[in-house]
């Protein structure tokens, strides 16, 4: 019997999340100088979520076709 692709585990963690967790919101804060010691951890401001797009591999070409092209 096969698994449903739901319920593989593979790189189900990988993927961007849209919100994010109190420390993960506090060290992107930090990382932008946006976070001072002492503050308060309650009603942070929103912190944008950078999704990175992975694109298609590009062919390498072969010598061959360098050179023709050259």
């Amino acid at each position: 019997m096969s698994l449903d692709k739901s319920l593989r585990g593979g790189g189900r963690l990988v993927r961007s999340r849209n919100v994010l967790k109190r420390h993960e919101r506090i060290e992107r804060l930090e990382f932008e100088d946006r976070w001072e010691d002492g503050q308060s951890p309650f009603g942070l401001p929103k912190v944008r979520v950078i999704k990175t797009v992975v694109g298609k591999k590009k062919k390498k070409k072969k010598k061959e076709d360098e050179e023709d092209e050259t």
